[in-house]
């Protein structure tokens, strides 16, 4: 997002949610306080966060989470406001709101749970909190605001021995993560007694390298107390607790810790800045201290070593880590880490996907949406575009170029809110029509990281086609969505509907036609009625767990989705007609056969009469899309000329009689072939004869 002040900043974020609030069927408190979650969980702060809203006399609650360590429990409470500048989050306020969440606490140990009806959602969490309390080591409060608070540190009380820790997100904290890209404050670590260093000299002024090995003991404590946020500055920062590299390291701190320091690569990282303690000739010998700690590799030996001590009781105390730390200037930090990161990493290969927004699939989804026109469905004519949002605030952004009222009204009229969706979004579109919705449920920073991984395994071929297909499916995925609340879904909503979505794509095979979906922006009637007969199956799968207690943590297992899949359920007579013959797997989403070799000698073998017969035929049917016409006139002009076509011309066109083809389009007809009536180029001064 470009730079903002605070007041520009605010204006924004309420503008935003609103839309959300709007296009979702949502409240305002609850659209902000899902955004924080994302931002939270991407800065490694929260973990398997869920809303839901209780407030009765005494205490308020929005939203809880179980860390992903199973060691914290973490609560939530809202204060958001369309005027948010107007007035300041007194620290009255701010003590009041930690008090309410404290009671609600103390509520659900005292059993709230047995008071409240077990379809509403409310009933859910306080089961959650009520069995977490028996497990966790902390209880951490978040005050969630869009005001300024004159209050932002409160000391840490206890509840039932557990230490309970209070952190304010306010307005300016928000704000500093959309400038700056960091949402926690910088990590700043005293080593007591000081580390022994070897210092590497160096020719370069923006760094300085030192050598160290640290205690096990004491980066097992750090990621305990950090978590993900010391590896923020790490490309590969969610995929850390992957692969087969974990359980070795697990097993050498199990049964060889002494050797640890042999076996094991170490950690590579980062400082602002390095307090040493200098010898008599003023060299480094010791560090004392590091300010703005980050982990650019070895998140793995760090999180293995934290989860070793916690759930596997391992002692640590003879476990030493190597660790290579560089001192960056701050200025240097986001051009130099990513290449220590980069080619640092012996462990996992590091590639260009983990840089997602820049990867060239988001780049790819981007730059053809923002070309695609969806046709009006309101009956007014007006074609809109899908906006994909591959880095945050680019809606906004490009909303306040259009500095004018009016034109800021031709832009939505043109990009409507609803029609917004972010990487995190395409994910959930595609995973659930993928028939991955245990992934989608785990949250949209652990379904993104998934979406990655298996994008750079199998990568697709983003095309035009494709573009309209994750379109389709996203239309598809609201349309359950709208249904599963008409069915009383509740917070359970997001996770019944991308069951409800793979169930279907289950059933039948992947054989939805989502070309029609695209063209007709929305779902037929017979797929509609089809979805309100599945859809309440699916939700007494999905709220009846066969494990644990919590429909939150079930719906995160792949035994919901076994237990979902085989929900008995027939596909009605009627959508057994609109089904398509073949299956929509990921091999056939994008347009063609996958191939690009040979499309513009096939396109030559199909006389230019032709391609200018589809044009007329397209436009007078309104059929195709519109540059999809303008594409037949193209190669049609191509070849009359003897010019070859480009292959990326020649696989679109080839689609697009494809399409023409499926859609009634007949060669043989000679009404279409008039050689000498074609459409002429207006940018060559003619006019249409």
């Amino acid at each position: 997002m470009a730079e903002l002040d605070l007041a520009e900043f605010s204006r924004s974020l309420v503008a935003d949610v609103q839309a959300t609030a709007d296009a979702e069927g949502t409240t305002t408190p609850e659209a902000f306080t899902r955004r924080v979650f994302e931002d939270l969980e991407q800065a490694g702060v929260v973990s398997n966060t869920f809303t839901a809203y209780h407030k009765m006399h005494g205490h308020e609650v929005h939203g809880y989470g179980i860390g992903e360590s199973g060691e914290s429990l973490d609560l939530f409470v809202t204060d958001f406001q369309l005027a948010p500048l107007e007035t300041k989050l007194t620290k009255a306020q701010t003590e009041t709101s930690f008090r309410r969440l404290l009671a609600f606490v103390q509520r659900c140990r005292d059993g709230l749970q047995q008071h409240i009806d077990e379809s509403f959602d409310v009933y859910d969490m306080c089961a959650a909190v009520e069995k977490a309390l028996t497990e966790v080591q902390r209880i951490r409060l978040f005050l969630l605001s869009n005001r300024v608070s004159t209050s932002t540190e409160l000391p840490v009380s206890h509840f039932d021995g557990l230490p309970v820790t209070h952190e304010v997100w306010d307005l300016a904290r928000l704000h500093r993560h959309a400038t700056s890209g960091a949402l926690g404050e910088p990590i700043m670590v005293p080593f007591s007694p000081p580390l022994p260093c070897v210092s590497a000299p160096s020719s370069e002024e923006d760094h300085s390298v030192v050598l160290a090995v640290i205690p096990g003991e004491l980066l097992a404590e750090l990621y305990a107390e950090y978590g993900t946020r010391l590896l923020e500055l790490n490309v590969r920062s969610f995929l850390q607790t992957r692969g087969a590299v974990n359980r070795g390291i697990r097993e050498t701190l199990l049964h060889a810790p002494g050797r640890f320091l042999a076996y094991n690569n170490g950690i590579t990282a980062t400082a602002s800045q390095v307090d040493f303690v200098r010898g008599p000739d003023g060299e480094p010998t010791h560090i004392s201290g590091v300010h703005g700690l980050q982990i650019v590799n070895g998140g793995q030996t760090t999180a293995s070593l934290h989860y070793a001590r916690s759930r596997d009781k391992a002692d640590l105390s003879h476990v030493r880590v190597q660790m290579k730390l560089t001192e960056v200037a701050p200025e240097r930090l986001a051009e130099i880490v990513p290449k220590i990161s980069e080619y640092s990493n012996t462990q996992n290969r590091v590639t260009q996907v983990d840089f997602s927004s820049n990867h060239d699939y988001h780049v790819d989804m981007q730059r053809i949406t923002r070309s695609l026109w969806a046709h009006a469905t309101d009956g007014s004519g007006q074609e809109t575009h899908w906006f994909y949002e591959r880095a945050r605030g680019q809606y906004t952004d490009e909303l306040a170029k259009a500095r004018t009222p009016a034109r800021q009204r031709q832009f939505k009229k043109l990009n409507p809110t609803k029609q917004k969706f972010t990487k995190a979004d395409l994910a959930k579109f595609v995973h659930s029509w993928n028939q991955l919705p245990y992934h989608v449920s785990r949250g949209a920073q652990k379904n993104f990281v998934e979406f990655m991984v298996n994008l750079d395994e199998a990568p697709p071929r983003v095309d035009v086609q494709y573009c309209q297909r994750v379109i389709a499916m996203a239309i598809l995925f609201k349309a359950v969505d709208r249904i599963a609340a008409i069915h009383g879904a509740g917070s359970h909503k997001s996770m019944i509907t991308t069951y409800t979505v793979a169930r279907l794509s289950l059933a039948t095979d992947r054989r939805i036609d989502l070309d029609r979906i695209w063209r007709e922006q929305g779902v037929s009637l017979v797929l509609e009625a089809a979805i309100h007969d599945l859809c309440p199956r699916v939700m007494r799968a999905v709220t009846t767990p066969l494990e644990g207690n919590h429909v939150g943590e079930w719906a995160k297992k792949a035994a919901c989705w076994d237990a979902v899949s085989r929900v008995p359920w027939t596909i009605p007579r009627a959508l057994v007609s609109e089904l398509l013959d073949h299956s929509l797997d990921e091999a056939a989403l994008a347009g063609g056969d996958g191939d690009h070799e040979g499309a513009a000698e096939a396109v030559a073998l199909i006389p230019s009469d032709e391609w200018f017969a589809i044009e007329r035929w397209a436009k007078e049917t309104r059929n195709l899309e519109p540059w999809q016409r303008q594409l037949t006139q193209f190669v049609g002009r191509r070849l009359e000329l003897e010019q070859e076509v480009p292959e990326t011309q020649a696989v679109q066109a080839l689609h697009a009689r494809t399409e023409a083809l499926r859609l009634g389009f007949t060669p043989s007809r000679s009404r279409w072939f008039a050689p000498h009536a074609r459409t002429t180029d207006m940018s060559e001064g003619s006019s249409p004869r």
